[in-house]
């Protein structure tokens, strides 16, 4: 066994011996965080003081992999329970001035003739290391969860800003409420002609009495996607315009031409429209 192994393991075994006065030492080190220890167990099920001395074995022992895989761990748990970010930081500071503290005390013990200067600050500065890397790794990882996060409900909620609904083998109903800007606009021309395709919609019937105004761009992409419908072999039929709406779609110069119906209510359309697909 080299020095330098044999070292590592007489520091690993030096803060296992004294556990209880470690503890001690990085709750007076992290002052804002000792109170919310408790919290964040009930919480997050991460015991902070168990995790502690694993981070600091993992650094004195020089397991690379084992510290990394940690931190990528760390770093979902914390995201995924949105922990508070500044309580991990002081944390992990704690911990660093704490082992920092633990080598002196280590180093005084071996005394002089055993255990060089600089030695000690090789070991401070593979402590740092460990520290950084363990930081760097952990807030990646917690921000790579967060941003699929964010991803994933976004998705569910341009799913839900485009809720067609079969209500039968051929036909559905796409109910539009709220404000359609540009962004929507172009989610909406994107799953409806996906959902035509994958759903085999023969019919769609775009209910749109809860729209109240379009941009007159808006209404020019609108159309556009009317066109999309018809181009797929799916019949377009518009419910529930608004007096308002349609003089905006007459003001933008919009002609529909013969690529969508237009009927009244949502109810009689679909009454009309089902009694016809029975007949067939």
């Amino acid at each position: 066994m080299s020095n330098k192994t044999q070292s590592n393991e007489e520091i690993a075994e030096f803060i296992k011996a004294h556990r209880e006065e470690f503890q001690q030492k990085l709750l007076s080190e992290a002052v804002n965080v000792r109170g919310k220890i408790n919290d964040i167990l009930e919480k997050g099920n991460i015991d902070l003081l168990k995790n502690a001395e694993v981070l600091a074995l993992y650094i004195v022992e020089t397991k690379e992999k084992e510290l990394i895989d940690f931190a990528k761990v760390e770093g979902i748990a914390w995201a995924r329970f949105s922990l508070t970010l500044a309580f991990k930081l002081e944390w992990v500071h704690a911990i660093r001035r704490t082992m920092w503290h633990f080598l002196f005390k280590f180093v005084n013990k071996k005394g002089e003739t055993e255990f060089s200067l600089e030695k000690f600050f090789h070991l401070e500065k593979k402590i740092n290391d460990q520290v950084d890397q363990f930081l760097n790794n952990f807030f990646i990882s917690y921000s790579d969860y967060k941003d699929e996060l964010l991803v994933s409900q976004k998705m569910q909620v341009e799913n839900l800003s485009v809720p067609i609904i079969p209500v039968s083998q051929s036909i559905s109903v796409l109910p539009l409420i709220g404000m359609i800007d540009s962004h929507r606009v172009h989610t909406l021309e994107e799953k409806v002609l996906m959902e035509i395709g994958s759903m085999r919609i023969q019919t769609l019937i775009i209910d749109l009495s809860g729209i109240a105004e379009m941009e007159i761009d808006i209404i020019v992409q609108f159309e556009k996607m009317i066109s999309g419908i018809n181009m797929m072999g799916c019949k377009a039929i518009l419910t529930g315009l608004r007096a308002e709406l349609v003089r905006e779609i007459i003001n933008a110069g919009v002609d529909f031409g013969n690529h969508v119906e237009m009927k009244g209510t949502l109810q009689q359309t679909l009454k009309n429209n089902l009694i016809l697909e029975s007949e067939v």
